[in-house]
């Protein structure tokens, strides 16, 4: 029997169908209505939204996996409802060229807004494709743009020193990106996080406001204040485990066993580490979460490294 390009690649338990969202069109892209005349775009990996005002549209991000389709979709919604389809403003959820990289499809004169860390970095990343925003705000900001209003707040670093939350109160929702994938466990290390401690209270921070959907950046589907408990109580669950396992784990034989290769033993007492505390969590949420058995190893090693270095610990001052 000949062997194919994918007999060699690891099997995954199969994804939930509570973790999927509606199907792509011809052109790769899904939207619909959040809530009246604000609306979502998926390209079933990314998302992005948009607000239909009197005074144009206001895009929230501009992935660019999504692309032109952004514009389509625009489009679309703008012709079945009579509505101009012109991007007028857009507001960038943090600086990551992975939500933003399309914001050079739009007209330069679209007033683009953020936080002010984000300027900063986008100034210093000097990518064409992610022009810095005009305007800035440093904790809070409330945009009245066509008679709708948005609230932009910064509750502090979290997923990146910038990222925002974005608030749409006539519209019962809330967009936090990088944080909650919805029915999906985070990507590699807790969505490739810089600032655990801040990730890890992102959540409590977003049920703090009134709302009923959830747009979280990623994947197939809005989310609920379900799904945003449910993430609260996976990173918990992983944090307890790993707090366990470095209080039970015995590194001992790593270091006996490199001798003077110190990097090797460091390695080997990490993995097994990172191994044992995410070992239950796994088992708790493989066919709850789509993807736990994929990265939850990734999520529970950058875990425990904040739990290590930035709470200090297991950390033992040398007699």
């Amino acid at each position: 029997m000949t062997e194919t390009a994918t007999d060699n690649l690891p099997d995954y338990a199969p994804v939930p169908r509570s973790a999927l969202g509606p199907a792509l069109n011809e052109q790769g892209y899904y939207v619909g209505r959040v809530e009246r005349n604000l609306y979502w775009i998926t390209d079933g990996t990314y998302q992005s939204a948009f607000l239909t005002t009197s005074d144009g549209v206001v895009l929230l991000d501009a992935p660019p996996t999504i692309g032109h389709n952004i514009q389509r979709a625009v489009d679309e919604i703008a012709a079945a409802n009579g509505v101009s389809n012109k991007v007028t403003h857009l507001i960038y959820s943090h600086h990551h060229a992975d939500h933003g990289g399309a914001s050079s499809l739009f007209d330069k004169n679209v007033t683009r807004i953020g936080h002010e860390e984000t300027r900063r970095l986008l100034l210093r990343d000097d990518d064409p494709a992610r022009p810095p925003n005009e305007e800035t705000f440093q904790d809070n900001r409330t945009l009245n743009i066509g008679g709708e209003r948005i609230d932009l707040a910064w509750h502090g670093a979290n997923h990146t020193p910038d990222n925002i939350l974005i608030h749409l109160p006539d519209h019962e929702t809330l967009m936090l990106v990088d944080i909650v994938n919805p029915g999906w466990a985070p990507v590699y290390i807790s969505n490739l996080t810089e600032d655990i401690p801040g990730y890890i209270e992102a959540p409590a921070n977003a049920l703090a406001y009134a709302w009923k959907q959830f747009i979280g950046g990623h994947l197939t589907r809005l989310g609920t204040r379900d799904d945003v408990t449910l993430h609260q109580q996976y990173m918990a669950d992983i944090a307890t485990s790993v707090r366990s396992a470095i209080d039970t784990l015995d590194p001992t034989r790593f270091y006996q066993r490199y001798g003077e290769n110190t990097w090797a033993a460091v390695k080997a007492h990490l993995d097994a580490t990172t191994a044992a505390a995410a070992a239950p969590v796994i088992e708790k949420y493989t066919g709850v979460l789509a993807a736990a058995d994929v990265f939850t190893e990734s999520t529970t090693f950058w875990v425990m490294e904040s739990i290590r270095l930035d709470l200090g610990y297991g950390s033992q001052v040398h007699p």
